[in-house]
C-alpha cells in the first residue's frame, strides 16, 4: 500500500488488477484502486477537488481533474476516515497514477493540497 501524509491528511492507496473487466487480447487492462483518507488535524477538512496524472507506458499521459471523488465532497472531522474505490483503464501492461486533492480547512476557510502517492499499475504476468 502506498502512503503519503501532507498537511495532516493521510492518503493510502491499494491497487487491484481486474482480469474480469480487462480484455488483454485487445490491450485493455483495468485496475481498481481503493483510497483511504484520514484527517490527523485538530480541525475539520473537506475534500473539494481531485487532480490525477495517469501514465500509460505505450500511450500519452493524461490528467483528470474534477470536483470531489465519486460524486462526493466528504467532510472529515478530526481523526475521521473516508474510503472510496474507483477504476482506471490502461491500454498497455504498465503504468502509474499520482496526483493531489484540494482540501479546505473548515476553520480558516483556506484551501491546501494533499499529495496522492504514486502507485504502479502492472498487468500481473508482467511482474514475472
Amino acid at each position: 500500500m502506498n502512503v503519503a501524509i501532507t498537511e495532516g491528511v493521510e492518503i493510502r492507496v491499494n491497487v487491484i488488477f481486474r482480469p474480469d473487466l480487462s480484455q488483454v487480447e485487445n490491450d485493455s487492462f483495468f485496475f481498481n484502486y481503493e483510497v483511504f483518507m484520514e484527517n490527523h488535524n485538530s480541525f475539520p477538512v473537506q475534500l473539494l477537488y481531485r487532480n490525477w496524472y495517469i501514465f500509460d507506458s505505450m500511450n500519452d499521459a493524461s490528467v483528470v481533474s474534477g470536483e470531489g471523488v465519486i460524486g462526493e465532497q466528504p467532510t472529515l472531522k478530526s481523526q475521521d476516515t473516508y474510503t472510496y474505490m474507483s477504476g482506471c483503464e490502461l491500454y498497455s501492461e504498465i503504468g502509474y497514477m499520482k496526483g493531489f486533492y484540494t482540501f479546505r480547512n473548515l476553520l480558516t476557510g483556506e484551501n491546501f493540497q494533499v499529495v496522492i502517492p504514486q502507485f504502479d499499475l502492472f498487468f500481473p504476468p508482467r511482474l514475472n
